[in-house]
């Protein structure tokens, strides 16, 4: 109730299959100054369109559903995982897994990379949840993942951002599931991103601005 936005456990039913999924209707949302009202759910879709089009299976799926129980909002498969296995509570080992976390918060400018949002399910696999403060124009990435901040990334990952950086400019079908979930100006601001960081080949250091969500958890 004091988050950004409503956020429900829901039960998901077709053709007699039933799975859990996280609903964030959008009239949940809390009025911010800096993200405009109803926008955050959309913002949570276009992360996954984004993991998905890098090839990084690290967003659980995500649609926005017209026709929510609470009105339109986003809809993303509910992962099991142990809310007390984060980034504050990870090894050195599984910290080292998180540098195609840090580039794809770089990429979708992520203000709210809290230790919480990063989990572990019970397969070891590495899933990034609660993404409505995203694709701001401005810069505006704040993080709890600084670990590798002035580094080199690595070639593998700079080729799958090289591969989006195609998508942006070639793929219609892409552009146009984007722009129905972000501002002309959000675009742009995504291709530019993109852009940079190609160019610059190093992950990012915190400015003197507000690095740092908060709560950090």
């Amino acid at each position: 109730m004091w988050g950004s936005n409503y956020t429900f456990l829901v039960h998901v039913t077709h053709e007699g299959n039933q799975v859990p999924a996280v609903y964030k209707p959008s009239q949940g949302e809390r009025p911010l100054w800096d993200f405009d009202q109803g926008t955050l759910s959309a913002r949570e879709v276009a992360a996954y369109v984004t993991s998905h089009a890098l090839g990084w299976d690290l967003v659980p799926p995500t649609v926005m559903r017209k026709d929510g129980p609470a009105g339109p909002g986003s809809l993303q498969f509910y992962v099991d995982a142990d809310p007390e296995r984060h980034y504050f509570t990870f090894d050195e080992e599984q910290k080292q897994r998180l540098r195609p976390v840090a580039v794809f918060d770089c990429l979708v400018n992520n203000a709210d990379r809290k230790g919480g949002h990063v989990l572990l399910d019970p397969r070891g696999h590495l899933w990034l949840i609660d993404h409505g403060l995203c694709f701001h124009e401005e810069d505006k990435l704040r993080t709890v993942i600084w670990d590798f901040a002035g580094e080199a990334i690595p070639k593998a990952l700079l080729q799958d951002v090289g591969r989006l950086q195609s998508l942006l400019r070639r793929d219609e079908e892409l552009c146009a599931m984007y722009r129905s979930l972000l501002s002309p100006d959000e675009m742009d601001a995504l291709s530019s991103r993109v852009d940079r960081l190609l160019a610059s080949r190093r992950f990012p250091t915190p400015d003197s601005q507000r690095p740092y969500p908060w709560p950090l958890v």
